[in-house]
């Protein structure tokens, strides 16, 4: 096992002492934040450093985690040749279920035109200086260069989790390669990720302070009435990733044999964070666990978990393409279909630099929107307000999308266990009926 004391975990909602639970904890900070928003927007915005403060926490554990996990995975798996293998297939299946979340965004926006009659008075302007800004140098020669650091350390200060995961695989290829020299070397750092993961089951419990602080800033300085005039683009964002939910990943589930409504009840308590924070790092830990826990081979959660969090973002990539087009069609800019075929490859390349941080996305954004020459930049204030709320529906796809890879990947590779699945199905859910997947 990666961790010799799990993560500890209370379950579903049903249970008798739910009030101890912290998914119901964290689901009554995301009330009280709402409420605070709505009534006392001024203290409510304050709360800012409750939730930034919590992410950044998060972030101080994620890097050293990323690493110690893909390095004892890829050291574990020993044979070099079934590490690339893993990890092709975990990059082959990224990119066409993100290409599928890119083309249903698209479609979607082209059906019903969300942006058309928009009126772009409406919303006020926000100040987006500091996304256009960071965005203004990313092409893909720039950005394919910036995965390798200036320095290994250099990775790991900035918390870039592709310059992370370059360094990881570097490392745990070397590591691989020493054979049995490295055994030591090996033991020491499954040793420290043991603690790591200790530090952030520590954090964890701060979770529903975290939660109630993003909450309450977001409702505060925004205001749920910024969300009525971009009512439809809200509707059509999560209409189509319950499609993508239930259409694509389903499909794949029933391919591969196993219930989705299942896992994803299995993964409610990570889900509740998730919706709350805003950004899916917060539970990576937990998800590097509990997917050992479900049957997947740790390898295969080492190499693959980690690697979705910057190759596997589905709720991102139905997201950009509407937003992309939403300014199109609100600034009234005729996209045609080559055009939109332009943005779609450009979508491809862009997309796969937003990382599982809250507002990342944006920054991605506002890169595709100069990158096509055509838009209005000023066009992203619109979307300011909207994105802080859809930030956490598209971590929630985000996290069910790298759960089901896992699963897949485990499958196609053979390293999946089934019982210890079903057991562990029984045993969350407090069901002995339990029989399979």
């Amino acid at each position: 096992m990666m961790i010799e004391k799990p993560i500890k975990e209370t379950h579903t909602l049903t249970s008798r002492n739910f009030y101890k639970n912290q998914t119901f904890h964290v689901l009554l900070a995301i009330a009280l934040g709402i409420l605070l928003g709505a009534f006392c927007p001024e203290t409510a915005v304050a709360m800012k450093p409750l939730g930034d403060g919590f992410i950044k926490m998060i972030k101080m554990v994620i890097a050293p985690i990323i690493f110690l996990t893909i390095v004892t995975g890829i050291a574990h798996v020993g044979d070099i040749k079934k590490v690339g293998k893993i990890g092709g297939k975990a990059l082959i299946y990224f990119e066409i279920i993100t290409t599928f979340g890119l083309i249903l965004g698209m479609l979607a926006m082209n059906l019903f035109q969300p942006g058309n009659g928009f009126d772009t008075t409406q919303v006020a302007k926000a100040d987006i200086s500091k996304y256009v800004n960071a965005s203004q140098h990313v092409t893909f020669s720039e950005f394919a260069l910036n995965v390798i650091p200036d320095n290994i350390v250099g990775a790991f200060a900035t918390g870039d989790l592709l310059q992370v995961l370059f360094v990881s695989v570097i490392f745990g290829i070397a590591l691989s390669a020493l054979g049995n020299k490295a055994q030591a070397i090996e033991a020491s750092f499954e040793k420290y990720l043991n603690l790591i993961f200790r530090v952030m089951s520590m954090v964890m419990m701060l979770a529903p302070v975290g939660a109630f602080g993003a909450m309450a800033f977001t409702v505060g300085k925004f205001g749920v009435h910024s969300l009525i005039p971009l009512g439809k683009l809200l509707l059509v964002a999560c209409g189509s990733m319950v499609v993508f939910i239930v259409v694509i990943l389903g499909v794949v589930a029933r391919y591969y044999k196993f219930s989705l409504w299942r896992f994803i009840r299995y993964l409610e308590d990570e889900l509740v964070i998730v919706l709350g924070t805003g950004s899916s790092e917060p539970v990576l830990p937990r998800m590097l666990e509990k997917m050992q826990r479900f049957g997947c081979s740790k390898p295969v959660v080492g190499l693959v978990l980690p690697t979705g969090y910057s190759f596997n973002l589905a709720g991102t990539s139905i997201y950009l393409p509407m937003c992309v087009l939403f300014i199109a069609q609100a600034y009234h800019v005729d996209m045609s279909l080559s055009d939109q075929f332009y943005l779609l490859c450009l979508l491809l390349l862009t997309s796969k630099g937003a990382a599982g941080v809250a507002g990342s996305a944006f920054v991605v954004l506002a890169s595709t929107v100069l990158a096509t020459h055509m838009l209005p930049v000023e066009g992203l204030s619109l979307l300011l307000g909207i994105d802080r709320f859809m930030s956490s529906v598209r971590a929630f796809i985000n996290l069910i999308g790298n759960g089901v890879a896992t699963i897949v990947i485990a499958k196609t590779e053979n390293d999946f266990d089934e019982a210890k699945a079903i057991a562990e199905y029984q045993h969350y859910f407090e069901d002995k009926s339990i029989t399979n997947i």
